[in-house]
């Protein structure tokens, strides 16, 4: 910043000094923001509650639902009857035909398989499922050593 420099001996000082104006100007902006109102419009949100150690499945009962579980004798189950993969997918395509669309549950048990696991998810994507969901997860919220389980 430049310094200013004492003009000549009775000549009048021609800078106007800001610094009271701005403090004033500052003064005047903090008021200004602290009188304005809060916001009082607001949108109010349902949010879901914890429902504790055990969820309750609330069913639908008009709704047609497709159930597979992988046991951990590498066994594809489909509505509870053991089917091939191929045999899944044949089911799957029928499925995806149908006017209105069954959802898909698909349930592995704790020891089943990965690579089965990733194969059938695979295949149900590969046939085009829309209504698709992994049921059974709750029962796995908690992780325990293998020493605590028996």
């Amino acid at each position: 910043m430049g310094q200013a420099t004492a003009p000549a001996a009775g000549q009048p000082m021609g800078d106007l000094n800001t610094t009271p104006l701005i403090d004033v100007m500052l003064v005047l902006l903090v008021m200004f923001i602290i009188t304005i109102p809060v916001a009082t419009h607001s949108i109010e949100v349902d949010l879901p509650v914890p429902c504790g150690t055990e969820c309750p499945d609330i069913p639908k009962p008009d709704a047609v639902k497709n159930k597979i579980v992988l046991n951990d004798q590498n066994q594809i189950l489909w509505n509870g009857t053991a089917v091939t993969e191929q045999q899944m997918a044949a089911l799957l395509i029928q499925t995806t035909q149908m006017d209105v669309e069954p959802e898909l549950q698909f349930e592995p048990t704790a020891n089943a398989s990965y690579a089965l696991a990733a194969q059938t998810l695979n295949t149900i994507k590969s046939v085009g499922v829309s209504k698709f969901g992994f049921v059974g997860n709750e029962r796995y919220r908690r992780f325990t050593a293998a020493s605590e389980e028996t």
